[in-house]
C-alpha cells in the first residue's frame, strides 16, 4: 500500500495537502483527541511541510470502530501507515499520549529501517519509563470527567452537551486504558533526536519527569519549558509552530542539533 502525498485515509488526515514539500510532520493526538486538533498547525506549516495528522479509531468519523486499547498495538498500526507514505525527512510530533505513541512508533520505524524519523518532538508527557500508578480508565464516567477538568483539556462545549460527551467518553476511556497500561523499559532508546516540550504547571508531568526523556535517545536531546499546564500548546501555539519549523528545517538539511539542549 502506498499513500499518495495528496491523499487522506481513515488513519491519515491532510488539511492542506502539500505534495511539493520536501519534509513531513506527523502529528499524534492526545488521549481522547483527534486529528482536527492539528488543523492550525497544518495551516501554519504548509506548504513548506507535508503535515499529516493521525486519526485513531473510536472518535469523530471513526466512532463506530473499537478503540485500540494497547499502546504497542496502536504504534504497530501507525508505523504501518507511516511506512506507506512517500519517503521524506520526517519529524514525529505528539502531545500527551501522542508523545508516547510517537516514541514507540519511532522505535518501530528505526527497527524496520523504513524512513526512520529525523526527530521526535514529545510534548506534555513524562518520559516513557517514568511511570505513575494511574487508573483513570477504571473510574466511572464522572471520575473520568473530573480528571479531564483537572487537565483542562476538553472544550467547555463538550461538558455542556450530554450527547457530545457520551460520544467522546468511550474514546477517552479507551485511550486512557492504552496509556495507563503502557510500560517501557528504561533502556529503550531511539537513535534520532528528541526534543521535549512541557508546561511548568502540568499536573501530569514534573520537570524532572520530562527531563528523563534524555535517557531514551542515543541522539541529541533538547527541552523547552513553557508557562502553563497540560495544554500549554493552546497559549503558545505560535512559538511551538516556530519550533517545529526549525525542526523541519534541520530535518531537511540533515542537521542533528536540537534547540534547548
Amino acid at each position: 500500500m502506498q499513500i499518495k502525498d495528496t491523499e487522506s485515509t481513515d488513519w491519515i488526515r491532510r488539511y492542506r495537502p502539500s505534495p511539493d514539500s520536501d519534509v513531513r510532520l506527523v502529528c499524534f493526538p492526545y488521549a481522547g483527541g483527534s486529528a482536527t486538533f492539528f488543523h492550525p498547525f497544518a495551516m501554519s506549516l504548509a506548504p513548506v511541510a507535508d503535515v499529516v495528522a493521525l486519526q485513531y479509531p473510536g472518535r469523530q468519523d471513526r466512532f463506530r470502530e473499537p478503540c485500540v486499547t494497547n499502546l504497542g498495538v496502536l504504534a504497530d498500526r501507525l508505523a504501518e501507515q507511516i511506512t506507506a507514505l512517500s519517503g521524506k525527512p520526517t519529524v514525529l510530533f505528539g502531545h500527551s499520549m501522542g508523545a508516547a505513541l510517537a516514541f514507540e512508533t519511532a522505535v518501530r520505524l528505526e527497527a524496520a529501517g523504513a524512513n526512520p524519523p529525523c526527530a521526535v518532538v514529545a510534548s506534555g508527557r513524562r518520559a516513557p519509563s517514568a511511570r505513575r500508578d494511574e487508573h483513570v480508565h477504571e473510574r466511572d464516567d464522572d471520575g473520568i470527567i473530573a480528571e479531564l477538568r483537572v487537565l483542562d483539556g476538553t472544550d467547555s462545549a463538550v461538558f455542556g452537551d450530554e450527547e457530545l460527551l457520551r460520544l467522546a467518553l468511550p474514546a477517552i476511556r479507551g485511550d486512557y486504558t492504552a496509556v495507563e497500561t503502557y510500560t517501557c523499559p528504561a533502556d529503550r532508546r531511539v537513535h534520532c533526536a528528541i526534543t521535549v516540550l512541557t508546561g511548568d504547571s502540568d499536573p501530569g508531568t514534573t520537570i524532572e519527569e520530562a527531563r528523563a526523556w534524555r535517557t531514551h535517545t542515543l541522539g541529541p536531546f533538547g527541552m523547552r519549558v513553557f508557562s502553563g499546564g497540560h495544554f500549554f500548546l493552546a497559549d503558545h501555539r505560535a512559538t511551538v509552530v516556530d519550533l517545529l519549523a526549525g525542526q523541519l528545517h534541520r530535518a531537511r538539511s540533515g542537521g542533528a542539533t536540537v534547540p534547548g539542549g
